[in-house]
């Protein structure tokens, strides 16, 4: 059984894949920490006990880890996107979580749209090589 993983390849991971999930990620331990935050500030409504801004930023961690699995599949991005919306929306609590939807919404935007441009490019030059290994010039 321990032969079979060691024979069995890795799937090959994309920039867009694997830097959108390292941004989640991160992001799942900021949204944790914002979590206690809420908690220690006491910033949600007063009939909401404190200790559901525990509850709030462990659920939103646990989704970011599990999305950052995702990214893989289109919607998996999108996904990512509205948990990025929820940690803005977190700033009607906690101002400071403005800033952290700023950084890390522009990282996470960075991921996405770079990456996916990467990856677009090196399957156009992936296409470009012939069967013996190289390449056309086509860039200028």
């Amino acid at each position: 059984m321990a032969r079979e993983r060691e024979l069995r390849m890795r799937r090959a991971r994309g920039a867009q894949e694997s830097l959108a999930s390292i941004v989640l990620s991160f992001e799942a331990v900021i949204a944790f920490l914002g979590g206690l935050t809420i908690y220690g500030l006491r910033a949600l409504p007063e009939p909401i006990p404190a200790w559901w801004g525990i509850v709030a930023g462990v659920v939103v961690a646990a989704l970011m880890i599990v999305t950052a699995r995702l990214v893989r599949h289109r919607w998996g991005i999108g996904l990512g996107w509205a948990l990025q919306v929820l940690v803005a929306l977190g700033a009607f609590l906690v101002p400071a979580l403005a800033l952290v939807a700023l950084i890390f919404g522009g990282m996470y935007a960075y991921a996405t749209i770079k990456g996916g441009a990467l990856d677009r490019r090196n399957a156009r030059l992936a296409a470009t090589h012939d069967e013996d290994g190289t390449q056309e010039n086509t860039e200028r």
